[in-house]
């Protein structure tokens, strides 16, 4: 079975390679297919999937599967949260992983609350009609380290901190970070979604 993904990350689609690789289902990022990005107007991660999914899924008329993902902090009010990606852009700044870095240490500068969670919601879909998409929802809580530390992975994972490992998400072996990252536990449950809704 051939499924787009609703992005052209391409730090996503080996992720998400990896974990649905079980399913036998081949992933193909939707700009291989000259499809352009969705418009993500929404305030929550779940709406902005399912946009992306069903844009994917009209636009190529193949099965779709999109995630929105990004960085809760408890600070901040749950924010940057849908506008992780441009986060960087708010403070002056170019977007991109290390500038987004550089701007959340700076914001936050002086708070002791250094409470955070990745969030990664994703969504597939059989087409662009379909009335009932699959949604599986991770979450990997850990705390805002103070500064950068470890070079695997992409994203905030080098100022993730997980105090059961004593680590950053960017210091673990990516065999460790599948298992316990935001979009690890989602794509695991979006499996047995799978298998049990398109795959019985």
């Amino acid at each position: 079975m051939k499924l787009v993904l609703a992005s052209n990350n391409a730090g996503k689609l080996a992720e998400l390679q990896l974990l649905l690789a079980p399913l036998d289902v081949a992933l193909v990022r939707q700009s291989e297919l000259g499809v352009g990005e969705a418009d993500e107007p929404y305030r929550t991660f779940v709406e902005n999937a399912l946009a992306k999914a069903r844009h994917a899924a009209a636009a190529t008329g193949l099965p779709a599967i999109a995630d929105d993902a990004g960085l809760c902090v408890e600070a901040f009010g749950g924010l940057p949260g849908v506008d992780t990606a441009f986060y960087a852009t708010r403070f002056g700044y170019e977007k991109g992983d290390a500038n987004n870095v550089r701007a959340l240490l700076e914001q936050m500068a002086g708070i002791e609350d250094r409470r955070a969670a990745l969030v990664s919601t994703l969504v597939a879909l059989r087409s662009a009609e379909d009335p009932e998409p699959l949604i599986a929802v991770g979450r990997a809580a850990g705390q805002i380290a103070r500064v950068p530390v470890g070079d695997n992975g992409f994203g905030f994972d080098p100022v993730m901190f997980l105090p059961a490992f004593g680590k950053t998400f960017a210091q673990l072996p990516s065999e460790m970070k599948n298992a316990n990252s935001h979009r690890g536990q989602a794509a695991r449950a979006m499996l047995a979604l799978m298998r049990e809704r398109w795959f019985p």
